[in-house]
């Protein structure tokens, strides 16, 4: 009965993203400030990049992640903001299921590579902190190769799959998400044929792809804590928690909204919470990261600085 009734219906060729409302002049505003937030964002991530390359004393192992991170974060949020702006401007809020998938394959994937880059990070600390000694001997360049190149496999390999199995969905009837990107558990809940293997694939994926990432950087983090606390000295477990408090900030923003995003109930009232939680995740910690590297280290204030009296003595030769 329900093969019949699906193929009565009409195949869905693209979707409707509803995204925040229809009134006007919300639009308008919301089109300026994420139009602010994606250039501060890109412009911010790109000067942490070139930073980390053009300066010889930020070529260390943790500088080398923050530079992918800022490289993934650019990608990140060009995914989705650019598509939002121009829906925003346009009033067009429909997207092909070619460009959904497109879109979600590519969220996907540098949301994966992030929980891995990250997982690298906090071991990364964790060596700096709690084994100093054998530091420079474990965190070698060959491993910082291998921990950033496994992230950007991990996270496109276990969506690639994920995608091939999504992508075999067929969709008719209702064709509008709720959201302001295409979400992958609505985006199954539209589809007309049966979703239990997707549903089971994507929560295989989640526990083998990016579970284990988010255990690794809380396992380091207590690790790094236990080792904090016994140090004597207050000066010198200031000094220690100073080294890895940036990154201990974007991964609490990070994990800390996906988890409430994920864990709220589904509800009606609770989507517009929901969309405001997952900007958290997808427009504010690309936002915030070159914020919080750039303010709370010195080499990265000490490279920015540098960079900056560099221009403006070439700017004044060239007056001259």
């Amino acid at each position: 009965m329900a093969d019949i009734i699906r193929r009565n219906q009409t195949a869905v060729t693209e979707f409707i993203l509803l995204g925040f409302g229809d009134l006007p002049v919300l639009q308008i505003l919301l089109f300026l400030m994420f139009l602010v937030i994606y250039m501060a964002t890109v412009a911010g991530n790109m000067l942490i990049t070139a930073l980390v390359v053009a300066h010889q004393h930020l070529h260390t192992p943790m500088y080398y992640f923050l530079g992918n991170l800022a490289c993934l974060e650019t990608c990140y949020t060009s995914t989705l903001l650019p598509r939002m702006l121009i829906s925003l401007l346009s009033g067009n809020k429909t997207i092909s299921v070619s460009g959904c998938l497109s879109q979600l394959y590519f969220f996907c994937a540098l949301a994966g590579t992030e929980c891995c880059l990250l997982a690298a990070m906090s071991y990364d600390r964790y060596l700096a902190i709690c084994k100093p000694l054998h530091y420079s001997t474990i965190m070698n360049n060959r491993l910082c190769l291998q921990l950033a190149a496994g992230s950007w496999l991990n996270g496109n390999l276990a969506t690639t799959i994920f995608i091939l199995f999504i992508s075999q969905l067929i969709f008719c009837g209702r064709n509008e998400i709720n959201h302001f990107y295409c979400d992958p558990i609505l985006l199954m809940e539209l589809s007309c044929s049966d979703t239990h293997l997707s549903i089971l694939v994507n929560l295989i994926f989640v526990s083998i792809f990016t579970l284990p990432p988010f255990l690794l950087t809380m396992t380091s983090y207590v690790c790094i804590g236990i080792t904090i606390l016994r140090i004597p000295s207050t000066t010198g477990r200031q000094k220690a928690f100073s080294t890895c408090s940036s990154h201990l900030t974007v991964v609490t923003i990070f994990y800390g909204t996906i988890m409430i995003f994920y864990m709220l109930p589904k509800h009606d009232t609770l989507r517009d919470l929901k969309k405001v939680l997952s900007l958290c995740f997808t427009v504010l910690t690309p936002l915030v990261n070159p914020l919080i590297y750039s303010l709370r280290n010195r080499e990265v204030k000490e490279a920015l600085s540098k960079a900056v009296s560099k221009c403006g003595f070439h700017k004044n030769m060239q007056r001259l």
